[in-house]
């Protein structure tokens, strides 16, 4: 998809009031570009890239990602947006979203004459009030609470391309993640890492299953290996399984047929050698980082050991969690204790594709998805969406509160922080104000992403909420203001406490740089997207 770049103007800096406006409206192009993407009537994005691969999504993160966006402002909305998929995993369009519009609140009160210090103070102070506020208005949920963790998960498939078979697939995500959940001294831990998602055309999304164990898409490298192996020994390689070629360049001369054999007898005997200190090490499956040359795979088969090659850096380093095993650099590092532990590995045909199966971890807990579909697209979406359900449902375990969605949220913490703001003395309130106005930018976006009024349904919800009624939210398929914990709508609280906290540190940033100097490339060229050098200067 072709990126929205900004120009600074004719010159290389850009000054005060003209270096505030310019970064203010290109991180509010940034919040308008994923703004009809929120909420389960929001609007899929189709990205093209330079190759011609096609990206249909309506993940905030994703859009932002595949953007070709130059402007240095407009990057930081771009890194609010990446820091929730990292740190929550949804919300990401949420984070952008707030953070547009807080630039656009904070840019009235600049032109009624208040100076961007004060408003950063007054940001910086609303959002540490609106997170005490958020801890006041929460709810409790534990691992045993299985029915609130589904609603968890539901809603986060909702309004993406899975979400018709949202309950199908919160249900694979929550077994999944509460089959890698860890007990420690500092509470619950979820590493959603430990979960591998695999993806296959072909089927449909009810073929998807989950499987107790590490899936690695890889098949045998010989079809007469053994198929299953059980009491698995682990040999982890990041060498190549075949004649090592000299790095220097070297000519050999032949002369005759014996000297000609010799050599190949003695690539042989190079090999051979390697494969007798696998077998040695008691080994009998191989995960090989590199390739594996022929003469390697029939020695192996012939010691009846299972081998895959080509394996992915990711991978290896889930096989070494997993079952323990030490990644070896070389032949001669090889030793018997550094082998990993499998109950069964085994090779197994999905839709005609091939894939490795290790069951019975015993280092550590694993699972893996693997995903059915009808397209690339689909299934591509599919991952998506689920991953972000992965990682709602680990949020909410590990944090263990939740907080309603809807919109209801962001209404409560607007009323409350209006009547904080009236405590308030000096400009400093105006900023608070300001700031909870731009938190009802959620409700109202969700609004006409559904066709609805945004004001008569802002002037629904406040009434609802001024009248003691916090759960209240916008329901989007009826239009009408409903009981948003009653609908099963619900969220980690820290997809809001995160959405709230980098919103208010990126406006702040950009709000305090009053001076845009570009610097100059080797040989007086710019950076693409920045202004070019002025002679006059």
């Amino acid at each position: 998809m072709a990126g929205q770049s900004y120009a600074l103007g004719n010159r290389n800096r850009s000054r005060a009031r003209d270096a505030q406006s310019i970064n203010i409206l290109a991180g509010k192009a940034v919040a308008k570009a994923v703004r009809t993407t929120l909420g389960p009537k929001g609007m899929d994005k189709m990205l093209v890239d330079g190759l011609g691969d096609i990206v249909i999504t309506n993940d905030g993160a994703t859009i932002l990602k595949e953007m070709d966006i130059e402007h240095p402002a407009a990057k930081m909305v771009v890194e609010v947006s990446k820091t929730q998929d990292d740190e929550v995993g949804d919300g990401t369009t949420t984070a952008a979203v707030l953070t547009g519009e807080l630039l656009t609140k904070a840019e009235e009160l600049i032109e009624k004459g208040v100076h961007p210090t004060i408003i950063s103070g007054g940001y910086r102070h609303a959002a540490e009030k609106a997170v005490e506020i958020l801890k006041t208005i929460t709810i409790d949920v534990s691992t045993d609470d299985r029915e609130t963790l589904m609603k968890l998960a539901k809603t986060a498939l909702t309004g993406k391309a899975a979400g018709e078979y949202k309950d199908f697939l919160a249900e694979k995500a929550l077994d999944a993640v509460l089959s890698v959940v860890e007990e420690t001294d500092e509470g619950i831990k979820v590493d959603v890492d430990d979960i591998t998602i695999e993806k296959r055309e072909g089927g449909s999304i009810l073929d998807s299953e989950l499987v107790t164990g590490l899936v690695i898409d890889k098949e045998r490298v010989r079809p007469n290996m053994p198929k299953k192996i059980e009491n698995a020994k682990v040999l982890l390689a990041s060498f190549a399984i075949e004649f090592q070629k000299i790095e220097k360049s070297a000519e050999i001369k032949i002369t005759s047929p014996d000297q000609m054999n010799l050599f190949v007898e003695q690539e042989e005997k190079m090999v051979k050698e390697m494969v007798d200190k696998i077998v040695a090490s008691g080994a009998n499956v191989v995960f090989c980082q590199k390739g594996i040359d022929d003469l390697a795979q029939y020695y192996l088969e012939k010691a009846g050991i299972y081998a895959c090659r080509r394996i992915t850096k990711s991978d290896l380093k889930k096989l070494a969690k997993a079952t323990g095993a030490t990644l070896f650099q070389d032949a001669t590092d090889i030793r018997t204790e550094d082998l990993g532990e499998v109950e069964l590995v085994e090779e197994r045909d999905l839709h005609g594709s091939k894939m490795t199966f290790l069951l019975g971890c015993k280092e550590a807990k694993t699972a893996s998805l693997i995903l059915h579909g009808g397209t690339t697209h689909i299934v591509d979406s599919i991952k998506r969406a689920l991953n972000d359900a992965l990682c709602v449902i680990g949020v909410g375990l590990e944090d263990k509160k939740i907080v309603v969605g809807g919109g209801s949220t962001e209404i409560e913490l607007a009323l409350r922080l209006r009547d904080y703001a009236a405590t308030l003395k000096g400009r400093e309130q105006l900023a608070v104000g300001k700031f909870a106005e731009a938190l009802e930018i959620i409700p109202q976006t969700l609004a006409e992403n559904a066709g609805l009024d945004p004001i008569d349904k802002l002037i629904d919800l406040r009434a609802q909420h001024e009248q003691g009624n916090k759960n209240m939210g916008l329901d989007v398929y009826t239009g009408k203001v409903v009981d948003m914990y009653e609908n099963d709508v619900l969220e980690p609280l820290r997809i809001k406490t995160q959405a709230i906290n980098a919103a208010t540190e990126a406006t702040v940033m950009i709000l305090r740089i009053d001076d845009v100097v570009a610097a100059s490339g080797k040989g007086g060229a710019m950076p693409p997207g920045m202004p070019q050098p002025d002679m006059d200067m």
